[in-house]
């Protein structure tokens, strides 16, 4: 990597926003600028520890980590410790933070540093887009303050993991995700259809991590949960990294083999919640959004093992 990368990283800590928190801290050339919490894999207050005691296992303890949203905009929360385990880490025990958070709130955490770091940072998102689009609705232009945007969210080939259109972060709060999707600035989607084609750690992959020392120990740990959920309800042969994928594409664009400029939009009655629906007519209206539609799956899970190899 050229020039240092500097991330705001949004997230509602599950296992695999854990190892997306990893992959961010232990890659060489990339600062994390800060961390906004949301309600989502699991209540704020447990994805917040979570955050918290992901940096300070990274040795980023000096980042600053903002508590934000607590629930949909509206709609009830319902998390996913299903998928992730009783704590969202796989039922690993974590240690208390050391570090308090900081006072100042997600949402104006993000107004501020669009506003006054404008161009700076890149904006990566892994949960339900709450902070974000309570943002927006504060501040429209907010997009426009980041160098880049990438979204985990959405399903582009119309393949749920919540229902059979719906992907977890956009069914979540799919009216926050229609608030973002139509605000002014770009956006690049990195969807569950690219972590489950790209993204699946094998047997055989979770063990090389697990030979790497304490940091692959870690990842595939609190990710066991998840590898019952993939094998058992998806069918697939591991589990998979959705918010690892897409920290990748925002840390190395060049993951994204393949993308299309397209207008998607979102799903927000019972029967198409959270779905992301591409309109491909020649009637369609104006692109909104970018998607990934083939990512690196050799040069992911190499930027993985390097930041799991760090001492």
């Amino acid at each position: 990597m050229s020039d240092p990368l500097s991330l705001v990283i949004d997230t509602d800590t599950g296992s695999d926003d854990a190892v997306a928190i990893m992959l961010a801290a232990l890659t060489p050339d990339v600062s994390i600028r800060a961390v906004t919490t949301v309600a989502g894999n699991v209540p704020i207050d447990q994805g917040t520890v979570n955050a918290q005691a992901t940096l300070e296992l990274c040795g980023c303890a000096d980042v600053p980590v903002h508590v934000g949203i607590e629930s949909p905009l509206m709609r009830p929360l319902e998390t996913a410790e299903n998928v992730h385990g009783p704590n969202g880490m796989g039922g690993v025990e974590l240690p208390k933070p050391a570090s308090p958070v900081n006072p100042l709130h997600a949402v104006d955490a993000l107004r501020q540093i669009a506003r006054t770091e404008p161009g700076r940072h890149t904006l990566i998102t892994l949960g339900p887009l709450t902070n974000l689009a309570a943002a927006i609705v504060l501040e429209p232009n907010l997009l426009l303050g980041f160098r880049s945007v990438v979204t985990m969210g959405g399903a582009f080939d119309a393949v749920g993991n919540v229902h059979r259109a719906g992907e977890f972060n956009i069914w979540a709060d799919p009216e926050a995700a229609k608030i973002v999707i139509d605000a002014p600035g770009e956006i690049t989607f990195v969807g569950w259809d690219i972590s489950r084609r790209y993204a699946v750690m094998k047997p055989d992959e979770q063990a090389a991590l697990r030979a790497l020392g304490p940091l692959g120990d870690f990842a595939v740990d609190i990710n066991c949960y998840v590898d019952q959920f993939a094998r058992n309800e998806i069918g697939l042969a591991g589990y998979d990294l959705p918010d690892p994928i897409a920290m990748a594409v925002a840390i190395d664009p060049a993951v994204a083999l393949e993308t299309e400029r397209v207008h998607v939009d979102i799903g927000l009655d019972e029967a198409s919640r959270g779905g992301t629906f591409v309109d491909r007519r020649l009637v369609a209206p104006e692109p909104n959004a970018t998607i990934v539609t083939v990512a690196d799956e050799p040069r992911f899970k190499a930027m993985l093992t390097e930041a799991c190899r760090q001492n």
